[in-house]
């Protein structure tokens, strides 16, 4: 509920001057429930003759004030859970790479015999450890024949595997054209 709207109820409930009502909001940070009493305190609100009205109004105000600090704790409460699913699906996120890291296996080989095979995730270790000792021996190996492949159930090994693939031809085809050109010699 805005400011003037709360100005508003007062001036209704309480029949005070449309100045009065807001300088008691403000005077009480716009708490409804504090700005009547004040008002009455003050002998701007005449108690009501019947005590329903006090307690109509008295219960509506406290009703609006319990309903703005549920509001208030719904909204934390929402942050709190956007965080902690944010963090939980972060956790799922890591896990399923992992698990597919482990699950797909990097194979070498030569003449299309396999001569080694492990999870990706030491390739990946080795990348991130040994860089510059890992990409020139896995470069190296291409030139002597070796091809690389990753083995395992899902699509993008597919799409990787053609990458290493034309690796592969591109280093025989660039050996090939050495040799030639040696020969020519």
């Amino acid at each position: 509920m805005e400011n003037f709207e709360k100005v508003e109820l007062i001036r209704e409930k309480t029949g005070v001057s449309y100045e009065d009502a807001k300088a008691v909001l403000e005077e009480n940070n716009y708490d409804m429930l504090d700005a009547i009493i004040q008002l009455e305190k003050d002998g701007k609100v005449k108690e009501p003759k019947s005590s329903s009205y006090t307690a109509g109004a008295s219960q509506e105000m406290e009703n609006v004030h319990q309903f703005e600090k549920a509001q208030e704790k719904y909204q934390e409460d929402c942050k709190k859970n956007s965080f902690k699913e944010g963090c939980q699906n972060f956790g799922h996120f890591v896990e399923n790479i992992f698990k597919k890291t482990v699950e797909i296996e990097f194979c070498v080989s030569r003449n299309g015999e396999p001569v080694a095979k492990f999870p990706t995730l030491i390739l990946i270790c080795l990348l991130l450890f040994l860089f510059w000792v890992t990409v020139p021996l896995i470069i190296i190996g291409l030139f002597f024949g070796f091809t690389y492949s990753f083995i395992g159930a899902e699509k993008v090994v597919v799409d990787v595997n053609d990458v290493c693939d034309k690796a592969s031809e591109a280093a025989e085809n660039i050996k090939n054209e050495f040799m030639k050109d040696d020969e020519n010699r």
